[in-house]
């Protein structure tokens, strides 16, 4: 694409939720699978993804477990949490509800 596109405020979240909903990934997967769905228009920073995990864990949406990365790295694995999985799909609904209002606006 050429241009990354700057996060909506209140995006990383639920992008982190999603990534996270098929299973266990740590920071760099999380990050790289958010650039690689977005056709690379979307880059997330470092401290704002570690930021984004660290507060998350606190809300009790996702859990970290110690493991071994592909390159034999010693990374955090953060996976779901139930609350985590209700939280992404409230989210979802409302971004698709949002995503459908501007697009209906843009489009009159």
């Amino acid at each position: 694409m050429g241009r990354e596109l700057p996060l909506l405020q209140g995006t990383l979240d639920v992008l982190v939720l999603k990534a996270l909903e098929a299973g266990p990934r740590h920071g760099y997967d999380v990050a790289a699978w958010i650039r690689e769905r977005s056709g690379d228009a979307l880059e997330v920073e470092d401290g704002a993804l570690y930021t984004a995990l660290h507060r998350m864990r606190k809300k009790g949406w996702i859990e970290g477990e110690w493991g071994l990365s592909e390159n034999r790295r010693r990374a955090k694995f953060y996976h779901l949490t139930e609350a985590g999985r209700t939280r992404l799909r409230r989210e979802a609904e409302s971004w698709d509800r949002y995503a459908e209002a501007v697009s209906r606006v843009l489009g009159s």
